[in-house]
């Protein structure tokens, strides 16, 4: 068994820099990404395929994100890391060198097989080595990071699509996941009791089952396949019957994946459940804010990156502020200020249309920022300080697992609406005989040069369409932002040691 990491106070700053430079590349991958996506799309084609790159990406960090707190729990945070981020840097490097969206969605899975790592371990390693007291300044530190990179990310990530080329969007992580790896490799000791394990194989098996019947019923419901047919009912009843099996094994299992007792206690399950929602919702806005901008709006990468940045700034400063003011003012009530603005900032997208500029698009999206912020900084702190360390890897990385799970389903949920919606509204659409509107048309309205080749009523149906079928997720959108604010309601006003 691992006993409690007994951490030199001199190495503790070397390793916070190494977590800081391994939760930027994290950060930076996502807003680079995102940024530059629809130009991706637009040279290697394929927009059917769009959401396949977001959700692969994010279904192999869901699906791996509690077998690695597991690991941590079992045989030390040192060692799954560093497979983690290896693996993150090969899928990386893959990435820039794919010829096709079809062979970038097989790279991204790499990707994020090493993901799901990446960032619970690391925030693991900080529950370690700091008390909570002292973890409420280290966030403020770790929001910074954050703030940093939504600054420097969409912009570095504009000037590259524009300058460069894209497949620097990926590259760039190697030098900074390298340093990391060696900070850790170097600096963080643990001390080991050899004892032999059990792992959960037919859990872990039955949870991949689980989420990729989901994933798959999302993304091509209404598109591959009618709503009401024989595949979908098929492959949504292996979903259920995988997730029931999954339950009854996990409470069975001698050393479970992800043990029953963790949904025993209000604090956790309102936490979890509420991540869930919100990871839902930052999907529908994060990936396709910038297709809206360059699509619809006819702006550059760069700006498309400005109004995503905006975010991704929010969210740091709402996590300093959350850090600084959680013991004073309580967990719950910062929890609920969280969802207040998570509202306000849905509230935004109701009426974001092409006249009103992306200045309008960034205060929804800071708004929202905000929102994140406020929430899972709340969340990870009084998780973490209410089980022992023996724990502690589970309990994060069930937290994660449930906002990574959110942001899968709405990666495939939003990426299935959009498809379903497009086409809906193009068989609709009345122009000549001549001129035929496919899904896959909607590349061209991506890219400013390939833009021209169409003709302008053609550019004005797409952007239509496009812009028909995203006000029906931020609809949704803001509906998951008022259950998100119903939930905290239930939530302890502070954490309380869980026995188990």
């Amino acid at each position: 068994m691992i006993t409690e990491i007994k951490q030199k106070q001199s190495l503790r700053p070397l390793i916070l820099i190494s977590i800081m430079l391994a939760m930027f590349m994290s950060a930076i991958e996502a807003t680079i990404v995102t940024t530059a996506l629809p130009s991706i799309a637009a040279e290697l084609g394929g927009f059917t395929l769009y959401s396949w790159v977001f959700s692969v990406y994010l279904f192999m960090q869901a699906v791996t994100v509690p077998i690695y707190g597991k690991l941590a729990d079992l045989y030390g945070r040192k060692p799954v890391f560093t497979f983690g981020v290896i693996c993150f840097l090969l899928g990386s490097i893959l990435c820039g060198f794919a010829s096709s969206m079809l062979f970038l969605i097989v790279f991204r899975f790499i990707q994020g097989l090493g993901a799901g790592a990446v960032q619970p371990i690391a925030m693991t390693i900080i529950g370690d080595i700091y008390s909570m007291e002292e973890r409420g300044k280290i966030q403020g530190y770790l929001a910074s990071v954050w703030g940093f990179s939504a600054i420097i990310g969409p912009t570095l990530g504009g000037f590259l699509v524009e300058y460069v080329d894209w497949s620097w969007v990926f590259w760039i992580n190697v030098p900074i996941g390298i340093i990391a790896l060696c900070g850790i490799l170097i600096f963080l000791k643990e001390d080991f009791e050899k004892k032999k394990h059990k792992i959960d194989y037919v859990g872990t098996i039955l949870l991949v089952v689980f989420i990729s019947a989901l994933m798959a019923v999302l993304l091509r419901g209404g598109v591959t396949w009618p709503w009401l047919s024989g595949p979908v009912f098929l492959i949504l009843f292996l979903a259920v019957f995988a997730f029931v099996l999954f339950m009854l094994q996990e409470k069975r299992a001698e050393d479970p994946l992800m043990p029953m007792w963790i949904w025993k206690y209000k604090l956790i399950l309102v936490a979890n459940v509420v991540s869930l929602i919100t990871g839902i919702l930052l999907m529908g806005i994060s990936n396709f804010l910038p297709t809206f901008v360059q699509g619809v709006m006819e702006r550059s990468p760069k700006e498309a990156g400005f109004v995503l940045a905006l975010m991704s700034i929010g969210w740091p400063i709402a996590s300093t502020i959350a850090s600084k003011t959680m013991m004073k003012f309580g967990f719950r009530n910062i929890a609920r200020l969280g969802t207040v603005f998570l509202i306000l900032g849905s509230s935004v997208f109701l009426f974001l249309n092409q006249q009103n500029g992306v200045i309008f698009g960034g205060i929804g999206a800071f708004l929202i920022g905000i929102g994140m912020g406020l929430t899972n900084t709340i969340f990870t702190v009084s998780i973490q300080s209410s089980v022992e360390w023996r724990n502690r890897g589970v309990v994060t990385a069930s937290n994660m697992f449930m906002r990574m799970m959110g942001t899968t389903i709405g990666a495939s949920l939003f990426g299935g609406i959009i498809n379903t919606r497009m086409i809906q509204y193009l068989e609709k659409v009345q122009l000549s005989d001549e001129i035929e509107l496919t899904l896959d048309l909607t590349n061209h309205i991506l890219d400013s040069e390939k833009r021209k080749e169409l003709s302008s009523e053609v550019v004005q149906a797409l952007q239509d369409g496009l812009t028909f079928s995203l006000h029906t997720v931020y609809t949704i959108v803001f509906v998951l932002a008022i259950i998100s604010f119903i939930f905290v309601k239930y939530m302890p006003k502070a954490p309380q040691k869980v026995e188990y």
